[in-house]
């Protein structure tokens, strides 16, 4: 049994409402994490305000059309016809609001420093409408102590005092884009808060929402629960990374390898190598570990070593790409087209962020090649932080005619709606970075693995 908790009239008045769905709830930041859970949250009978800075967000939901592949248009028809889901980016309105959750970009600057000023910022607007009786909740991945040492600061300065007048809270985000198997609401939710009747409201306001709600005692430990799950995998996946390139000069083929190793029934995880890592997680959040580990005076190493060796596969996979098209074309890479398929960094998504696919073509023209891309998720490249100079290109038709004109194909992201066949009878070389052709059962020596 929960032990009786010191009650406050803050505290009271913020828990009855959660208890009976009458807290009015908003989400900041719509993207990959804030929408779906927005959404989320409305369909558990909150009314739920979600706020961003990007009107053209504001524009499509208002029209019920939704930009999130885990979001349906129809389902977001849904609650804002039900009058449960509003969007807007008038921030005075979060005073209206009883729970408060950010979800905004946490990047890495280019030293690979944590870049909190999404966060920072966001907590500044709160603090202009923070009002006594409000939970503020930070979703954003970070390193351990944001919440209580920036967020919980930076509303304090408002004179109202956290765990008395207003409560703050940690619940890392868990999205996955494109998982068919698991969504928001059924993901376990780890939360945490600042102090016990926060931890209360943090778990009583997510339980409405989520199946399984997993408590944490502090706020730091939930933001390193999110870090260990996001560096378990950048290791692993580091790890093939670099059997692959020790197997390949071997002549050993690192997916029948795994393929193999996978069948044992305990004491091993299958992990798989690609051209790069890609998404907000991997590739960013282990450094804001080795960021703050320096305050303590304490090496990282194994973790920096693995973001090494994920950084360095895209350039791996164009000297691959370059030998090939060398040996087999007799072809220098500075005189060919290559069409690089796929540019999300997952398949079956157009979540394009950190894609590693960007990275190639960056890499590829720079060493004097063209390249064009075809992603069918993915009509054009968007504005991005690092590749500006991409910005605006468009989605190549793929046809047997057009995969005719190139020098090579490069598989990046394996998207299961690309027909292989056509491509693998059609392409006069195909570098796969995915094994997706052999997986296919389609074999050929003008397909080379890499």
């Amino acid at each position: 049994m929960r032990p009786a908790l010191a009650s406050s009239f803050a505290y009271d008045i913020l828990s009855s409402k959660i208890e009976t769905r009458s807290a009015r709830a908003g989400v900041i930041g719509l993207g990959y994490v804030g929408l779906p859970l927005a959404i989320a949250i409305a369909r558990s009978g909150f009314v739920v305000t979600g706020f961003d800075i990007d009107a053209k967000k504001i524009v499509a939901l208002e029209a019920r059309r939704s930009y999130i592949d885990s979001v349906g248009s129809d389902d977001l028809a849904a609650e804002i016809d039900g009058g449960r889901f509003s969007a807007t980016t008038d921030f005075a309105k979060l005073a209206a609001c009883d729970v408060i959750v950010i979800c905004v970009p946490t990047p890495l600057t280019k030293h690979r420093d944590p870049d909190l000023s999404f966060v920072e910022e966001t907590s500044r607007s709160i603090a202009e409408h923070l009002r006594a009786g409000q939970l503020v909740v930070l979703e954003s991945t970070t390193y351990p102590g944001t919440t209580d040492d920036i967020v919980k600061v930076i509303l304090e300065k408002t004179g109202l005092k956290s765990g008395s007048d207003f409560f703050v809270g940690f619940s890392p985000e868990r999205e996955d884009p494109g998982n068919q198997h698991y969504h928001t609401a059924t993901i376990p939710k780890v939360v945490a808060g600042d102090g016990a009747q926060a931890l209360a409201l943090m778990t009583s306001f997510y339980g409405a929402a989520v199946k399984t709600v997993v408590p944490v005692s502090s706020n730091a430990t939930a933001e390193a629960v999110k870090l260990t799950e996001n560096i378990f995998r950048s290791v692993n996946i580091a790890l093939v990374n670099e059997l692959k390139t020790v197997y390949a000069a071997m002549g050993i083929d690192v997916w029948e390898v795994i393929d193999a190793a996978k069948t044992k029934p305990f004491g091993y995880m299958p992990f798989y190598p690609g051209p790069g890592l890609g998404g907000h997680c991997i590739p960013i959040d282990p450094f804001y570990l080795t960021w703050k580990s320096r305050e303590y005076e304490l090496p990282t190493r194994f973790i920096e070593l693995a973001g090494e060796i994920n950084s360095a596969m895209p350039r791996y996979v164009v000297g691959k790409l370059a030998e090939a098209l060398d040996i087999r074309a007799g072809k220098a890479l500075s005189r060919s087209r290559v069409l690089v398929l796929g540019l999300a960094y997952k398949k079956n998504v157009a979540d394009i962020r950190e894609s590693p696919s960007l990275r190639l073509m960056e890499l590829i023209e720079e060493r004097g090649g063209k390249a064009d891309y075809h992603d069918p998720h993915v009509a054009e490249i968007p504005s991005t932080r690092e590749y500006q100079h991409l910005k605006g290109r468009t989605s190549m038709t793929l046809t047997r005619e057009t995969l005719e004109t190139y020098d090579a194909v490069l598989v990046a992201t394996d998207h299961d709606q690309l027909d292989y066949a056509v491509i693998a009878s059609s392409a006069a070389l195909i570098i796969d970075t995915r094994n997706v052709f052999a997986r296919l059962g389609l074999r050929a020596d003008h397909i080379v693995k890499a």
